[in-house]
């Protein structure tokens, strides 16, 4: 015997009107933050690539082209979460969650590429070995990094907060997209700090750590929307308090099997409760009930839970 049904959504809300009430409201925040984004690095593309032509400096100039990617990728996390959010259909019965998913791969890819471009060039300028006539970077160039690390470490923290609290991989991805440019404008500060003080190397050397930064977040975007892609199981932590819940209610003698798999950033339940076999089977199917409605009042990412009875006496047998 099995007990079957939609689950809440990430809102908690149960009915259909609840539920798309929760999808705009979820695409009106992350709308909301990407626009913000869009904005914030936009004008920072400009100033830092002014900054780095004017002062002569190399690092803010690459710093510049991460700005200008942080642009694009936004507008794919945008475009990811509206087609997420699309209800179910029936050639996608399960939704479209994985979409972010796919954006936030696409995000790790651009980004992997642009660090990859920053670090070749910066390479080339080390391995010509001409560091006596590189320039060396104006006063400008120190502000606008300075500039840059403030805006973009006030980013990451306005876009994480609004990523939890609709729990979107994407926007998250881009949080941490404006954390490496914090990071990769952290690097072009002390090499223009330290070309200025007579070490014209350390410009090109700061480029090669902001690729680093770039490819270490460029990796963990990626890595995190693969998990996600392939049902990776829950944490052991949300699966134990699943379990617990079941427990919990009245009837229920044991767990006897409980497979979990994250979809997008919803959770798939499939759960096989212990009863009394002796039960009728309106009895059973009451537990299973209660088992299923426990689950969805307590998780409110369980989008699908799948509840199966075994009977208690055939089991010992």
């Amino acid at each position: 015997m099995e007990k079957s049904r939609e689950g809440l959504t990430g809102y908690g809300q149960k009915s259909a009107d609840g539920m798309e009430d929760a999808v705009q409201d979820y695409e009106k925040v992350a709308m909301r933050v990407s626009k913000v984004s869009i904005i914030a690095n936009a004008v920072l593309t400009v100033l830092k690539l002014l900054a780095g032509v004017i002062a002569h400096s190399g690092a803010m100039v690459s710093d510049a082209i991460h700005s200008a990617s942080d642009v694009f990728s936004t507008v794919v996390v945008i475009i990811g979460i509206k087609i997420s959010g699309k209800a179910s259909d029936r050639d996608h019965p399960y939704g479209h969650e994985r979409m972010e998913c796919v954006a936030a791969i696409v995000l790790a890819t651009i980004l992997s590429a642009t660090g990859l471009g920053i670090g070749y060039s910066a390479v080339q300028k080390i391995v010509q070995g001409n560091f006596g006539q590189l320039a060396v970077p104006g006063a400008l160039a120190l502000v606008a990094a300075i500039l840059s690390i403030v805006t973009k470490e006030g980013m990451y923290h306005y876009t994480k907060i609004h990523a939890k609290k609709i729990d979107s991989g994407a926007l998250m991805a881009d949080a941490w997209h404006h954390r490496s440019d914090a990071m990769s404008s952290v690097g072009a500060l002390i090499g223009i700090a330290g070309a200025r003080m007579g070490f014209p190397v350390l410009d090109p050397i700061a480029s090669v750590v902001i690729c680093f930064f770039i490819e270490k977040a460029a990796y963990e975007i990626f890595m995190d929307a693969v998990d996600k892609m392939v049902d990776k199981a829950c944490d052991d932590k949300a699966e134990q308090d699943l379990r617990e819940c079941a427990l919990s209610q009245k009837g229920v003698l044991g767990v006897d099997l409980l497979q979990t798999r994250v979809f997008g950033n919803k959770i798939y339940v499939d759960i096989e409760i212990r009863v009394d076999g002796d039960k009728t089977l309106r009895e059973a199917h009451g537990i299973a009930e209660e088992v299923h409605d426990a689950i969805e009042r307590n998780f409110p990412k369980v989008k699908h839970i799948m509840v199966h009875v075994n009977p208690e006496d055939s089991l010992l047998c």
